[in-house]
């Protein structure tokens, strides 16, 4: 019985799941979740939030500081159910998702210290995700000793961008100095709704021409040609492309000395701006969440949600002109999968691609699910983003084709 144990840190939040998944599976959805749980607000009013399929099934306070002690209570919260722990003795591997790989990874790595220097050198262009998982693994050891520690890495699926999409139309020697380009995250969310909607529609990934969306606190759209990322709105860092829950996205890269001028403030001090003070948050104020946001009628909400849904509307459209076919435009993340005014704004564009939209099952999506006619041309899709799924099944096949090679995937 293959386990895996997967961690997705974020800045002050901590998901883990415990998923049978077996290396002969086609798709990361063929696994099976035997346990999933958030530890939500680290350092704040922590929750341990405990879910299944998908819904809160109960909820509790927990002690937790740092990120350190919320892998401590996941661990303690895992190893105190007696049918878990069962399941817990035939852990096959741990793997955590890392946001920041630069452009040497292009697929999930065992962990070495070679790996660990390159999370952390990675560190200043996504400080507050890749510390995060850097803290995990630190938590990790002396804890689980024998079991291999893998991590997958946001960047990966994007290493396939042509220099016209990764290149930036600035000094080229002096970004080739740097290592100025565009790098591209969500990578394993975009290659989950990949291969996830090939599967359901009887097709190979290498033979899909998509339009992805992920759609949540963080947001990013990625073209995708014969199932390689060509084009990704996200870019040096997570602050690129969309309008998201507190970041700006794409903006005049005047703003920021503009600021500083009339504000008095450093640079750094504006990028806090752009990262945690704007998007929705910014415009609406009070929320973030589009369920909150959907419920107000005042004009900033209203403006917010106007502005969010045009945004998408608009790289929808710039990335169904980069390519040549396309055919799906496909919705995951928490907004994209439960939010069918924002389907219907983005799809209200495409009609002249084609596209025609089923009201009826835009209003009414459960799980995997297409929302166009069958005459539409071009389709849109429901594809809910499962991450630690898709984790849990890439390092499950790197393990399956080492000891296949008779490697040792023991640390």
């Amino acid at each position: 019985m293959p386990i895996a144990l997967v961690f997705n840190p974020g800045s002050n939040s901590l998901k883990f799941e415990v998923i049978q998944c077996e290396p002969s599976q086609e798709v990361a959805s063929q696994a099976k979740k035997l346990a999933s749980a958030v530890l939500d607000g680290i350092g704040k009013h922590t929750k341990l939030l405990v879910y299944q399929e998908g819904k809160i099934v109960s909820q509790e306070s927990s002690p937790v500081g740092d990120m350190s002690q919320a892998v401590s209570a996941a661990l303690e919260w895992m190893y105190g159910d007696d049918a878990l722990r069962q399941v817990l003795q035939h852990l096959t591997l741990i793997a955590i998702r890392v946001v920041h790989g630069g452009s040497k990874y292009a697929d999930v790595a065992l962990m070495s210290e070679e790996v660990r220097n390159d999370i952390e050198a990675m560190e200043d262009l996504a400080p507050l995700h890749n510390r995060s998982s850097l803290n995990v693994l630190a938590a990790l050891e002396g804890k689980l000793s024998g079991v291999p520690v893998f991590v997958s890495f946001d960047t990966a699926f994007h290493r396939t961008l042509p220099e016209k999409a990764w290149r930036y139309p600035i000094d080229r020697e002096m970004a080739d100095r740097y290592g100025v380009r565009k790098f591209g995250f969500h990578g394993v969310s975009h290659r989950y709704m990949l291969e996830q909607y090939a599967y359901t529609a009887g097709k190979i990934p290498e033979s899909s021409d998509l339009v992805t969306l992920h759609l949540e606190g963080g947001c990013s759209a990625c073209a995708i040609e014969r199932g390689k990322s060509v084009d990704t709105t996200m870019g040096l860092t997570p602050l690129e492309g969309l309008m998201m829950g507190s970041r700006s996205g794409s903006v005049d890269p005047a703003i920021v000395p503009y600021l500083m001028r009339k504000e008095h403030k450093s640079a750094e001090d504006i990028l806090t701006v752009l990262n945690k003070q704007s998007g929705l948050l910014g415009i609406a104020g009070g929320s973030q969440d589009t369920r909150d946001l959907m419920k107000r009628s005042d004009p900033p909400a209203r403006l917010s949600l106007e502005m969010f849904g045009y945004r998408v509307r608009l790289a929808v459209g710039s990335y169904l002109a980069a390519l040549e076919n396309v055919d799906a435009v496909v919705f995951g993340g928490g907004i994209g999968e439960d939010s069918p005014w924002l389907r219907d704004t983005v799809c209200a564009g495409l009609v002249g691609w084609g596209l025609e939209l089923d009201k009826e099952a835009n209003q009414s999506t459960v799980g995997v699910c297409r929302i166009t006619t069958e005459s539409s041309r071009l389709h849109a899709w429901v594809i809910p983003a499962e991450e630690c799924l898709q984790i849990a099944h890439e390092c499950m096949k790197k393990v399956a084709i080492q000891s296949a090679k008779g490697g040792d995937v023991s640390v």
